[in-house]
């Protein structure tokens, strides 16, 4: 099986004024079409750094990334974003949500400039599809942290993306609503997204069925989990 994410030799370094910060070392990695993966690590360990690599929020500064076949690595911020917008959905642990607008609102704001019919249309889907259809009228005020991400979730969805990307998507939340967002990432999993998470949290790497660690920049674990034993 070709893979659908393939980073070969990559090392990024972040210029921070006169000195140069290496936040990834040489890493390779490969995702399967249809993969449910946790990125973990300690503060620092570059595991937001690959994410971002991964969803094309960054270029990485030696090696190559191939996206569904495509070399990415060297494509200008124009290209990029063409390729988020068609390929991946973001979720993000703060949520991003515009206090001022309802959840329908929010979830739309990807397809701004499409046909507004088929825009609300497809918004609606979308929170339905995470389990919100009586919420859409209500602001971010008004709904719970749970649900706020579940919104959140919605609006990564909204353009049907192969592929979800989340950072700490479990962060603000207490431990009830940790568990139905693992819970609905699993769905969205099942019916064929590929989905890459990065956490802090034990817990749920332990329920996702592959689970990558980093250290200083590089990856020292890749593991394989059945029913919450590692192989």
């Amino acid at each position: 099986m070709s893979a659908l994410i393939e980073i070969k030799d990559i090392t990024k370094v972040y210029r921070m004024g006169k000195v140069d910060v290496l936040a990834l070392n040489n890493v390779s990695l490969s995702v399967n079409k249809g993969e449910m993966m946790a990125i973990i690590g300690a503060s620092g360990s570059g595991k937001s750094t690959l994410l971002h690599i991964i969803g094309c929020l960054a270029k990485p500064t030696v090696g190559r990334y191939f996206l569904d076949g495509k070399d990415v690595s060297r494509l200008n911020d124009n290209q990029l974003a063409e390729i988020r917008s068609q390929k991946i959905g973001f979720v993000f642990q703060d949520f991003n949500l515009l206090p001022r607008m309802t959840a329908l609102a929010n979830v739309e704001l990807p397809l701004i400039y499409s046909n507004g019919r088929d825009r609300r249309q497809r918004a609606t889907e979308a929170l339905t599809r995470v389990g919100l259809a009586h919420r859409v009228n209500h602001k971010p005020m008004e709904m719970s942290g749970g649900e706020q991400q579940r919104v959140a979730i919605a609006r990564a969805l909204i353009n049907w993306p192969p592929i979800i990307v989340a950072d700490e998507p479990t962060g603000n939340l207490d431990s009830v609503s940790t568990g139905e967002i693992v819970t609905l990432f699993q769905k969205l999993n099942a019916e064929g997204i590929t989905v890459i998470l990065v956490t802090h949290e034990m817990e749920i790497a332990g329920q996702m069925p592959r689970v990558v660690r980093l250290k200083d920049g590089e990856i020292i674990q890749d593991m394989k989990i059945v029913q919450n034993e590692v192989h």
